[in-house]
């Protein structure tokens, strides 16, 4: 029994020392710390907007015609000027011939009185009168030449024209489309915004926008206008903004997902999970030395991206625990596992 017993003895001393070893891990407990670091944050307001054409406008008759031309492709691109269409026109051209005439021949009869008037043989009366006739033959045929303006319809300025619904020789009444042309080398997207975010929206502001055809793709513009009137029903205000367009992906109509960006800054930021809330408050556990942590309390704002921006309570440098927070308590000692090589700090009010 004596031989046994000192046999066992080393044993059970060593089995004491596994548990004293053992219980000392426990109060340590394995967490990672890094330090605070300065980040960029933006507060952001996300909303739905609807693109449309930089400039449209939709050509029509003006008058009751035949269409005896048109000189455009579907969706084709046209210029500044370009005649779009032609109304015949062969009653107004023959109203100018003759109305050029009788004012060529008005214009040449005053010039005989007035030399005559020179050498004495015509009145200022009959100057007067003949002077008159000629410009109301020059009215006829300025209205003549209106006339026929009239019936030749111009693109007011350089964009894509829409698909074609009307034919050649068809006879059109005043108001009848013929074409839409729209401008679409920059995009206006109108979206609305709630009022209470009123104060957050300036003009310039920079916008990233998404359209469902190209989800992998953000546009950038800047707001153009914010409308002075708030919706009284939806107590929204409309705000406009401009999206360059050189590739020509943005059409009109498109449904786009906007986010307006504002008030960038550089903030002390930590990781969400570093962490702890507690009611109303919001604690940190801040290394300090020998490996022991303090809890420490901080006013968070913007979250982004994972990262939380510190308001209060902590500045950049100072080494907090980011994971393992659910083990500790205020002044426990803990043992680190992959922190980063910032020495320790204290928090900084």
């Amino acid at each position: 029994m004596r031989t046994l017993y000192l046999l066992l003895a080393p044993v059970a001393l060593l089995a004491g020392c596994n548990n004293g070893n053992a219980g000392g891990n426990r109060s340590a407990p394995l967490v990672k710390a890094e330090a605070v670091v300065s980040h960029q944050f933006v507060d952001r307001i996300d909303a739905i907007g609807t693109a449309l054409a930089n400039e449209q406008v939709t050509l029509a008759a003006p008058v009751t015609e035949r269409l005896t031309r048109i000189n455009f492709t579907d969706g084709g691109f046209v210029h500044a000027g370009q005649v779009i269409a032609t109304l015949a026109q062969g009653q107004e051209s023959a109203q100018l011939a003759d109305a050029g005439g009788r004012a060529r021949e008005a214009e040449q009869q005053l010039a005989r009185l007035q030399q005559l008037k020179k050498s004495g043989f015509a009145t200022n009366s009959a100057v007067d009168a003949q002077s008159a006739l000629a410009s109301s033959a020059r009215a006829q045929a300025a209205e003549a030449r209106a006339s026929i303006g009239d019936r030749v319809i111009r693109a007011p300025f350089s964009g894509w024209v829409s698909l074609r619904n009307i034919s050649q020789g068809a006879v059109v009444t005043s108001g009848t489309e013929i074409a839409t042309v729209s401008d679409i080398s920059q995009i206006k997207l109108d979206f609305a915004v709630p009022e209470t975010l009123l104060s957050a929206l300036r003009q310039g502001q920079s916008i990233k926008a998404v359209a469902a055809a190209w989800p992998d793709r953000s546009f950038e513009g800047q707001v153009r206008s914010i409308d002075p009137v708030i919706n009284p029903a939806t107590r929204a205000v409309t705000v406009r903004a401009v999206l360059p367009n050189p590739e020509l992906l943005l059409k009109p109509g498109m449904l786009m997902t906007v986010a307006v960006e504002s008030a960038a800054r550089t903030a002390a930021a930590v990781p969400e999970l570093a962490l702890v809330g507690e009611g109303d408050r919001t604690f940190v556990y801040v290394l300090g030395p020998g490996d022991k942590v303090k809890r420490t309390s901080v006013r968070t704002g913007a979250r982004q991206n994972g990262m939380v921006e510190i308001v209060e309570g902590l500045r950049p440098g100072v080494r907090i625990v980011t994971e393992g927070v659910v083990k500790l308590a205020d002044g426990m000692q803990v043992s680190l596992a992959g922190a980063k090589g910032a020495r320790p700090a204290q928090a900084g009010k």
